[in-house]
């Protein structure tokens, strides 16, 4: 039969294994510790970045008080390195402090900043009226520029002028001394005005006359013709640098042996002159009616 008190041993022995309701209560108040001390620390926290916050945002209300009381755009100012996010450690708990309204709300917080920074960028970026007194440098400086610019012109255009009538004058004078040395001849010397009339003039018209030279000086030297003329007055048509058209109006005398004595003529003639080796000579000459 067996025995009971052996059994009962064994019960007991399974009993001594089970844990001891001291020992679990033990373990629930070091949690409980635990759990208030992390409370703790994220109070602290939280307390920390309110700290922060109220402080930034205080710094922004002075600084937008002094704005408004007059100082000058950007003499309080804020850099971005202070604005920037800083650690703040609280135990072994480490939390980005964010500008807020003074109440430890973190979303308002980074609006304010937000706002700050988008402030501050605004008045870094500004464009300064003008004064009146920069207009007024500005308006006198525009003023002197003009000015000088039509100083410029006018004298440009009065050299323009001066060079015009320089020219005009030069090839009014050649066409009068054309005309003459053409027209002018005197039997007992034909040869050299003939020669004289073939110096001053050029291009076809020189080849021309020279063609017929010989035959000019016979028939003037059997005629014993004498010719003085005089140059009433010349008008310049067109001109440029190296040619010109002028109108001649001129009156001459001749005598011949076929009874002319100083007999008036009146002419006007078209000289068409050309520049050519520092000398204005003619190139065509023809009667107008």
């Amino acid at each position: 039969m067996p025995s009971f008190r052996r059994r009962a041993s064994v019960i007991d022995a399974d009993r001594a294994d089970e844990p001891r309701p001291d020992a679990d209560r033990t373990a629930d108040a070091e949690r409980a510790r635990a759990l208030a001390d992390e409370a703790e620390a994220e109070a602290a926290e939280a307390e920390a970045m309110a700290a922060a916050a109220r402080a930034r945002a205080r710094a922004l209300r002075l600084r937008r008080e002094a704005e408004a009381a007059g100082a000058p755009a950007g003499a309080v100012e804020v850099e971005p390195e202070a604005e920037a996010e800083a650690p703040v450690e609280v135990g072994d708990a480490t939390a980005p402090v964010e500008d807020g309204d003074g109440e430890g709300d973190e979303t308002g917080g980074e609006a304010l900043l937000d706002e700050s920074i988008e402030a501050s960028k605004a008045r870094r970026f500004r464009v300064p009226r003008p004064s009146w007194k920069a207009i007024a440098a500005s308006l006198v400086i525009l003023c002197t520029a003009a000015l000088l610019g039509l100083s410029g012109f006018m004298v440009w255009h009065h050299r323009q002028a001066d060079k015009l009538r320089q020219q005009n004058a030069e090839y009014s004078a050649a066409a009068r001394q054309s005309v003459v040395t053409l027209m002018s001849l005197d039997f007992t010397k034909a040869q050299e005005d003939v020669q004289r009339i073939i110096d001053n003039s050029t291009g076809q018209f020189k080849n021309d006359f020279q063609s017929q030279a010989k035959d000019f000086v016979k028939v003037a030297q059997d005629s014993k013709v004498i010719t003085e003329v005089t140059v009433n007055s010349t008008a310049v048509e067109q001109m440029d640098d190296d040619t010109a058209q002028v109108l001649v109006a001129a009156a001459s005398r001749v005598t011949n042996s076929a009874g002319a004595k100083q007999e008036p003529r009146t002419w006007r003639l078209s000289v068409s002159l050309q520049r050519e080796g520092g000398q204005i000579k003619m190139s065509k000459v023809e009667f107008v009616p």
